[in-house]
């Protein structure tokens, strides 16, 4: 038996010979953008190549300012795309001496300006530095000797961040024997609370964190905020339905589980006590101690509250005792983090940025709660569900004039 060898037409060898490969099909576009950035700056392109006339676009942001005595140490930063130089500083419409560490901050450069200044403790100052185009940067303080960041500063924001976060998240998880004995009905308006108390916080995170970028384009201004809620929220939709598909392929219910719901909450609540460690960290590190006392009280009544909002997907289950302890940690430990890094850079952008992803996490919770509000009728704002949404909101609010005053 003879086979006959395989022909192709010529036309199809043509075709196959003339196929550009996949790689190139891909670097292409590239490559062009490429040559036609080098042909703009060739052709002396303003704003790249520098021969043409342009303001600087100067973004500078003030850290950290301390006290010492005699003198006012300022932390900055150049947050723009051009070098910044600091010509004068100006404290409180006097032209004070000043040394620094470097002459011209390149951009994301940091700089330390050290200021001779008898200041006065308690009396209000206005520090300004004046730049060498004539922009000026200003910060107004109220002077107070600032603490020595030791160790036992240091150890100072662990223990603050657990007076913060970890212990009220754990006294308010003890209310898990009485969220078992409940029935579904309050059972559901408790999670309608959960959802009103995560309510709260997506909207206070986002609020603040566009208030401390207000004003600024540097690293994208108010976007830093929405960037990070996208981010959050998208990474905990993957990371959900990662988990329910291995749920699929060991048979159970296609459904978050009550567990990781607890979970899915006690994230969303860590990412937001981070930014609320951060506050307290950077008062404590300017030397405002009352202040920094009054957030570590009106924040730990404020958070009591999330343990509730953790243990309520677990109403009809028995959660071991370890299992509680990590989530309480998961929760809560945040806040030591945050605590410390405050205490360390006061960096608004990074602020801003953490917490949007906060109010990006506990957003995307309360989204996926709302389905365990139904009831049998398969409504979810039913009379419960609407008085249990309001009373979280209510009660964080309040709660949330603590911090305020």
């Amino acid at each position: 038996m003879t086979t006959t060898p395989e022909t192709t037409s010529p036309q199809h060898d043509e075709s196959r010979a003339g196929r550009a490969p996949r790689w190139l099909l891909g670097v292409g576009p590239l490559a062009l953008i490429a040559l036609l950035i080098g042909l703009f700056t060739l052709l002396n392109a303003p704003g790249l190549t520098g021969s043409g006339a342009r303001v600087p676009e100067e973004a500078v942001a003030i850290e950290n300012v301390r006290f010492e005595p005699g003198r006012i140490i300022v932390a900055v930063r150049n947050e723009g795309v051009d070098p910044v130089t600091v010509a004068q500083v100006n404290v409180s419409d006097f032209f004070a001496q000043f040394t620094q560490t470097t002459e011209q901050m390149a951009p994301l450069q940091p700089n330390t300006i050290t200021v001779g200044y008898d200041w006065v403790q308690g009396d209000p100052y206005e520090i300004a530095l004046i730049t060498s185009a004539g922009g000026k940067v200003t910060v107004d303080v109220v002077a107070a000797p600032s603490p020595e960041q030791g160790a036992q500063f240091f150890g100072l924001m662990v223990l603050l961040g657990i007076y913060v976060g970890v212990i009220p998240i754990g006294l308010g998880m003890l209310w898990l024997p009485f969220v078992r004995r409940a029935s579904r009905v309050w059972v559901r308006g408790l999670l309608a609370f959960t959802v009103g108390l995560l309510v709260y916080l997506t909207v206070d995170a986002t609020l603040e964190g566009l208030e401390l970028v207000a004003g600024s384009a540097a690293f994208g201004g108010s976007l830093v905020v929405l960037l990070g809620a996208v981010i959050a929220f998208l990474v905990l939709e993957g990371v959900e339905g990662l988990a329910l598909r291995r749920r699929r392929d060991r048979g159970d219910a296609a459904e978050p589980s009550p567990q990781m719901f607890a979970l899915m909450i006690a994230i969303g609540i860590g990412l937001h006590n981070l930014g609320e460690g951060l506050a307290i960290g950077s008062a404590y590190a300017v030397g405002s101690l009352a202040l920094g006392a009054s957030l570590v009280i009106g924040f730990a009544i404020h958070n009591t509250t999330e343990g509730l909002a953790i243990v309520t997907p677990l109403a009809r289950t028995r959660p071991r005792l370890g299992r509680l302890a990590v989530l309480g940690l998961i929760a809560g430990a945040p806040a030591i983090v945050g605590a410390l890094v405050g205490a360390s850079v006061n960096q608004p952008t990074l602020a801003a940025l953490l917490l949007g992803v906060g109010a990006g996490a506990v957003g995307q919770v309360a989204v996926k709660l709302l389905p365990m509000l139904r009831s049998d009728t398969g409504r979810v704002l039913t009379p419960i569900t609407v008085v249990g949404i309001i009373g979280g909101v209510v009660f964080m609010f309040v709660t949330g004039l603590l911090i305020v005053a």
